[in-house]
């Protein structure tokens, strides 16, 4: 359980680097403290949550996963069978809303499917509601 006090790590899993930025900073300013890691595809997103040298020996454990990639069900998947991940909740940020796509997330065990708007505005608008949700109302699993 976490502490309110205490700040929150964020994986982003993003390959574009505006949205990233615009995220990151979106979630960084809901409190002092929180702090966004971003890779840019799924093996990297792996290699981070493994810790895997040379670059990923120190990465903190995340209490939030945010994955927006156009194939995000395979990582999701891979994160879900693994014992050592699978607790951390994944919230999968999108364009695609297709049926076919949303369900399947949601058989990989997404903990929620939001739609990515294409206006700037809005998109940190929903980049808020994200952060009011999960790093403010939630109780994550913490480590």
């Amino acid at each position: 359980m976490r502490s309110p006090g205490r700040a929150i790590e964020v994986l982003l899993v993003e390959n574009s680097a505006a949205d990233a930025r615009l995220t990151s900073e979106t979630l960084e300013h809901r409190k002092p403290g929180n702090r966004v890691s971003v890779v840019w595809d799924a093996a990297q997103a792996l290699q981070f949550l493994r810790r895997e040298p040379p670059d990923f020996e120190c990465a903190p454990r995340p209490d939030l996963i945010l994955l927006s990639l156009a194939n995000s069900n395979a990582l999701l998947a891979e994160l879900k069978k693994d014992p050592d991940l699978h607790r951390i909740p994944v919230a999968v940020l999108t364009r695609s809303v297709a049926g076919t796509v949303l369900r399947a997330a949601y058989d990989l065990h997404a903990n929620c499917y939001i739609e990515k708007p294409e206006d700037a505005g809005e998109f940190v608008t929903v980049v808020r509601a994200i952060a009011e949700y999960w790093l403010g109302v939630v109780t994550l699993p913490g480590w």
